[in-house]
């Protein structure tokens, strides 16, 4: 870990950033300063820097950043903002179930109309899976929670296409200076991911930009496929969906929980398109193959699965090459890798909620048909899952 100011002689902190980067990029930075510049801050994470604090720092405030960018050195013990989850299941609840773009109305009111946004509640860590306008709600619900205490969150960000990053300027956690906020996810296929989240914040968009949110929010572009959050283990695997798009499996005491919001398999789409790419059948059929097992190895055993469903078969061929999967395909890779259960998501913006129930009737029936002890159900906003229970409770 490097500490230092933003202003030195013979250099400065944004200097010294990129040339660290471009040398040592395992190595945490944290750049602070006696400017309160929101542009400062901006320009120090987007040269490199993991933390940008405004002098005077606080023994409290460095130890619990240090902590956070380093979570495998020991360290005194320190309050918790949380309560010790290591001896309770782990507690998934999605707060946005759609994709493309929130539908809220009397036709999907019981399973929701926002974009994507997951809670996971785990071994002491509370992490967030993508910031679709479901995050809002989320906020507020954290906000109810915690009252004056501060909050620790871990937000995972799958790719940067609108319906994954749009709640963020509404996150009223982000708004409380108390709060530490750590935004993880990889860079895009044309800008970094600190420069997109800002720029939907700047104006002309939004009022209230990204530097000046007052919580303390790093944001951080991963190299890695696999990482802690805590006692957490999250692996990563690029998704066939358009630009860089990821999907995440995390690794708790009490099981593990995988999230592909986005994907579309590649057995259908490369014979569907083995013509038009200039490939022979049988190429196809083998890279798919290929593809497949690899998607396989990645889910094998896990708990949960909560999968992109964006289609029913007959709406998937006349999408194909949009980037998503249909019900068939993914019930299909569910009970190849023995996933224990399987949630139906990104719901479809034109599915009311009686052809999500029509969706998840064909999926069971799929399953009865294989023979193999799959769960199914919906994603459906504020149903809370109990990892080891299986069972999902209002």
């Amino acid at each position: 870990l490097i500490l230092c100011d933003l202003l030195m002689p013979k250099s400065n902190g944004f200097e010294v950033c990129r040339s660290i980067r471009e040398q040592l990029q395992p190595t945490k930075i944290i750049v602070v300063s006696g400017r309160d510049y929101g542009v400062d801050r901006t320009s120090a994470l987007e040269a490199g820097a993991d933390e940008y604090l405004l002098k005077p720092v606080t023994w409290e405030l460095l130890s619990s950043t240090i902590d956070r960018l380093l979570p495998e050195i020991p360290r005194r013990p320190e309050p918790k903002s949380v309560p010790d989850r290591e001896s309770v299941p782990a507690r998934i609840r999605p707060w946005g179930v759609r994709g493309s773009i929130p539908v809220p109305g009397k036709s999907t009111v019981r399973y929701g109309g926002n974009t994507s946004c997951v809670e996971v509640r785990a071994d002491g860590e509370i992490i967030i899976l993508d910031a679709g306008t479901g995050i809002r709600l989320l906020g507020l619900a954290l906000d109810k929670e915690f009252g004056p205490r501060s909050m620790k969150l871990t937000l995972l960000i799958s790719h940067t296409h609108w319906d994954h990053i749009q709640g963020l300027p509404f996150f009223s956690p982000a708004y409380n200076q108390k709060n530490l906020i750590r935004v993880l996810g990889y860079e895009g296929a044309r800008a970094g991911l600190a420069k997109i989240l800002a720029s939907q914040m700047e104006t002309p968009f939004f009022p209230v930009s990204l530097r000046q949110l007052p919580s303390h929010l790093a944001i951080e572009e991963l190299k890695e496929m696999e990482f802690q959050v805590g006692n957490v283990e999250v692996r990563s695997k690029f998704a066939n969906h358009p630009g860089i798009c990821v999907g995440y499996r995390l690794t708790t005491s009490s099981g593990s929980i995988a999230y592909f919001p986005d994907n579309e398999p590649y057995d259908k789409l490369k014979l569907l398109l083995a013509s038009r790419d200039g490939i022979s059948e049988d190429e196809a059929r083998d890279f798919a193959t290929a593809e497949g097992k690899k998607m396989v190895e990645f889910l094998q055993g896990c708990d949960l699965a909560i999968m992109d469903t964006q289609y029913t078969e007959e709406e998937y061929a006349k999408h194909v090459g949009w980037g998503h999967s249909s019900v068939d395909s993914v019930v299909s890779l569910a009970l190849d890798a023995n996933v224990g259960k399987l949630l139906l998501f990104h719901h479809d913006p034109n599915h009311d909620d009686q052809m999500i129930d029509k969706m998840v009737e064909h999926a069971r029936a799929l399953v009865a048909k294989s023979g193999k002890p799959l769960e199914v159900e919906a994603a459906r906003e504020g149903a809370e899952t109990l990892l080891d229970a299986k069972i999902a409770v209002s």
